[in-house]
């Protein structure tokens, strides 16, 4: 087998680990394909660790750069511009076969539209196929970006049943394929058990702040409001789960910020030093790095950010308060942009609010601990959730959305036929 060079980019820590997962689903597929050769795949571009762990040549950490919201990302303008034109500048000198974007919609239908631009300036002497694994929230806000998406993409993977049908009606020319959603690969679904609680046990309520430093900045003191006000009134445990460890710090400094301290630090600050401080406020509370599928299955409730996370509460059948704040001015335009009725994932797939959600000013911690404490004491109000979460992930298909996304991703470069692939090994 010829090299097949494949550039991926992808911007956010949930992107990485997808990401990482499509390269070692596209390695397999090309072993499949290929066999008895070896095929010959070279990965490079823009993504975090465990992509650099599946054998990606990373040229930017991008993890690193996540950001959420209007104001965080003009701020963030001219370090985002200096990337974008470094990959787009090594993307000409590779001429990759393929470019795959993996969610990071905003930055990755930029580059795609750009190297689309560069490479019909070669003459013919370079064709990319260009494919987007994760569906931008189009058909939430904005839905003519739909069309330009077609002008773009060769190839446009989706995770959710509905999205396929939605893009057929609005871009029938762009080709979509619904692969179902990863986590089914990651998990093991919970959503038809209904949890029963340990006799003599305490309550747990898990708190998922979300997975950048922005939300986890806007979000932390309003779920420690509502911590707070629960333990006031109620005998439970609470446990945080951070994504990294490079978030513990932030928790850290609010804890200690409300309990008026001034503290000498030697090193950066830990998960265990930020539960130290934690316990001084509330004595209940254990933050943890990583995880979360533990702490998802010991859960009585959860209260969490509205971002993927809420979908793997589904799927670990936990019954979710949901909350999002973001800034004044993203805020002030979203609302005039964004057209569905919820942000919670699980409220979207089955148009009713099943988990409650709170949204920028409603999410107080007086909101958010009045819906939790409703839960924690009613046993059927949980029931009433629970009953409605297997059908929200029996909508999402079966396991293996990576297997399905390289079997697209290598039918799109022609290579989808295994004997007449094996055919041309042989005639080298």
């Amino acid at each position: 087998m010829a090299e097949t060079n494949i550039m991926v980019i992808a911007g956010e820590p949930s992107g990485d680990a997808l990401a990482a997962e499509l390269v070692q689903a596209l390695r397999a597929e090309a072993e499949f394909h290929c066999h008895p050769a070896k095929p010959d795949l070279r990965f490079f571009g823009a993504g975090g660790p465990k992509m650099a762990a599946a054998g990606v040549e990373l040229a930017v950490d991008m993890t690193q750069h996540a950001v959420i919201g209007l104001w965080e990302v003009i701020k963030s303008y001219g370090k985002f511009r200096r990337i974008f034109h470094e990959l787009l500048d090594l993307a000409e000198q590779r001429r990759p076969d393929l470019l795959v974007c993996v969610d990071f919609s905003g930055f990755n239908r930029r580059f795609a539209h750009a190297l689309r631009a560069k490479a019909a300036k070669s003459g013919g002497q370079w064709n990319p196929r260009i494919v987007q694994y994760v569906s931008p929230q189009v058909w939430a806000s904005r839905p003519g970006r739909a069309t330009k998406m077609a002008e773009d993409y060769d190839l446009l993977l989706t995770i959710f049943p509905f999205e396929k049908d939605w893009y057929a009606q609005r871009a029938p020319s762009l080709k979509v394929e619904f692969v179902g959603h990863p986590m089914l690969d990651r998990f093991e679904v919970q959503s038809s058990k209904f949890k029963v609680q340990s006799s003599g046990s305490l309550p747990e309520v898990l708190l998922l702040p979300g997975s950048r430093a922005g939300e986890l900045k806007r979000h932390l003191p309003v779920m420690v409001d509502a911590a707070k006000q629960i333990a006031a009134g109620m005998d439970v445990t609470f446990r945080m789960v951070l994504p990294s460890e490079e978030l513990a710090p932030l928790v850290f400094l609010e804890f200690v910020r409300r309990l008026g301290l001034r503290v000498r630090l030697v090193g950066p600050p830990n998960a265990k030093d930020a539960t130290h401080y934690a316990q001084q406020l509330i004595p209940q509370f254990q933050i943890q790095v990583g995880h979360l599928d533990a702490a998802l299955r010991s859960a009585t409730i959860a209260i969490a950010s509205t971002g993927t996370v809420t979908m793997e509460c589904a799927l670990f059948n936990v019954p979710t308060v949901a909350l999002y704040k973001t800034s004044w001015s993203t805020y002030q335009i979203g609302k005039r942009i964004v057209t569905v009725k919820f942000l919670a994932m699980p409220n979207l797939l089955a148009d009713e609010m099943v988990f409650p959600e709170f949204v920028q000013d409603a999410a107080t911690g007086e909101k958010i601990a009045e819906a939790a404490v409703d839960l924690l004491r009613h046993p059927s109000a949980r029931g009433e959730i629970q009953s409605k979460l297997g059908d929200i992930i029996a909508s999402l298909g079966a396991a293996g959305a990576n297997v399905r996304a390289a079997k697209a991703v290598w039918s799109l470069l022609g290579r989808g036929d295994r004997g007449s692939e094996s055919a041309k090994v042989a005639a080298r």
